[in-house]
């Protein structure tokens, strides 16, 4: 998980198998209700349990967080759902219904959006781009700056495809860290600051490509481009495709890209780490997205917010393979393909980039993927998808033991604290150190 961490990182300054793997118990039915259940019921130790629950506590009464919540599912009954801390440090208590800006969080419904529509024939995932959005069709790749500071640039050798679109390795950046001249342009530009869609693809259009396609992964902006694509192909607004076809299905009723005013008080106050004062500050800035209306442009990499219950809604659905209480959203194939590894040879291979084989991650279609637990160094299963928000939100799915994990804080630059750097790896192993009867 150290490339979430890093990503949570980037996004803030701008975001065991143990030998052969265990056979999971078989999953429950489709009607699923994410009622409580004991842990010992579906394999877990509730005492082995507690120490996730000390450990969230412990950095709570240490001043690292106001608060955080955590849940844990199998076979989708909820075997722990804890709240610690206050939704601010001079806030009221932290809640279950507590609301919390996820940003890329989003990504993941991205994708499921976008696969919605390849269920219905509407695009393949090798289609190049420019297929969806002409204006990609003479995109060019940096090679370097004049004198001057312009670009020297060559010709793409092909556009980037649907499937590099959704697995971040279409060459395009994000300007979340301007730590190279392409970034640094897609803050210069105003990229992510965009007043139209049109105004956005036409801005991300006019730049380079950081690497010809497929050429390495890098973290972009390619999930706010299939939130367009999402718009073209269905004829609707990202917000209400989302809300039709998405959240009311799964009754999903607090997630959106803004938040009405009578849930204002359910709200997490947002801070962020100040390097300068070593400490949480309250947040302000480029990253607060203004979330008291609905935006101009919704962000499909990172305009949601949520609460816990939504999202386990959406976790689960993903964990059954599609469907949740009778709302079937994909199915199982198509789950199963936005879990696989989609990276190409040369990326999994090459000593370039933040995946590789002998790291046992690789990249799926919007969410990251284990490929081999034991390369990996986790204990989660072979198969599980996860990612995180740049407020420190962070989840797993793992079809293999049939469990997700969601964890909600909400800290910007999180990473600069060394007692929250490590949250997400530290959670996963508290996790699965508590899960003693696998089989069951």
């Amino acid at each position: 998980m150290a490339l979430r961490r890093w990503v949570g990182t980037a996004l803030a300054v701008g975001l065991l198998a143990l030998g052969a793997p265990l056979q999971a118990a078989p999953r429950s039915s489709p009607a699923v209700t994410l009622a409580p259940a004991s842990p010992e019921s579906v394999g877990f130790s509730s005492e082995r349990l507690k120490r996730l629950d000390a450990h969230m506590q412990a950095l709570v009464d240490q001043g690292h967080l106001p608060g955080v919540t955590t849940m844990v599912a199998r076979h989708g009954k909820i075997v722990s759902f804890q709240v610690h801390g206050k939704k601010g440090f001079d806030g009221p208590p932290m809640s279950r219904d507590t609301v919390f800006r996820i940003y890329s969080q989003t990504k993941p419904v991205t994708g499921v959006a976008m696969m919605i529509l390849f269920e219905e024939g509407k695009w393949r995932l090798d289609d190049p781009v420019s297929k969806y959005i002409p204006e990609f069709a003479k995109l060019r790749v940096y090679r370097g700056q004049n004198t001057d500071g312009s670009f020297i640039t060559e010709a793409a050798n092909r556009p980037p495809t649907m499937r590099e679109l959704m697995s971040h390795s279409g060459g395009f950046a994000y300007g979340l860290i301007a730590d190279n001249p392409v970034d640094k342009a897609y803050v210069d530009t105003g990229v992510l600051g965009s007043k139209s869609a049109k105004e956005f693809i036409d801005k991300v259009a006019a730049l380079p490509l950081i690497d010809q396609p497929g050429g390495q992964w890098k973290y972009s902006a390619s999930v706010d481009i299939q939130g367009h694509v999402v718009e073209k192909l269905s004829g609707m607004s990202l917000a209400d495709f989302m809300r039709t076809r998405i959240f009311e299905p799964l009754k999903m009723v607090d997630t959106g890209f803004w938040l009405p005013a009578k849930k204002n008080d359910r709200l997490a106050s947002l801070y962020v780490w100040g390097p300068k004062v070593q400490k949480l500050v309250p947040a302000e800035g480029f990253m607060v997205l203004d979330i008291t209306k609905p935006p101009v442009v919704a962000s499909g990499g990172g305009g949601l917010v949520s609460t816990s219950d939504d999202y386990a809604r959406f976790s689960q659905m993903i964990l059954n393979g599609g469907e949740l209480n009778g709302a079937r959203i994909l199915s199982p194939a198509s789950i199963k393909l936005m879990g696989s590894n989609h990276l190409n040879d040369d990326i999994m291979t090459g000593k370039d980039g933040s995946f590789r084989n002998g790291r046992g991650q690789g990249f799926g279609l919007d969410f990251m993927v284990i490929t081999d637990p034991v390369k990996a160094g986790v204990l989660a299963g072979e198969g599980t998808m996860s990612w995180g928000g740049a407020a420190g939100t962070w989840f797993w799915i793992d079809p293999e033991n049939d469990v997700f994990f969601l964890g909600m804080i909400h800290v910007l630059n999180k990473d600069g604290d060394p007692a929250l750097r490590n949250l997400d790896d530290i959670s996963q192993q508290l996790v699965y150190q508590a899960l003693v009867d696998p089989l069951k």
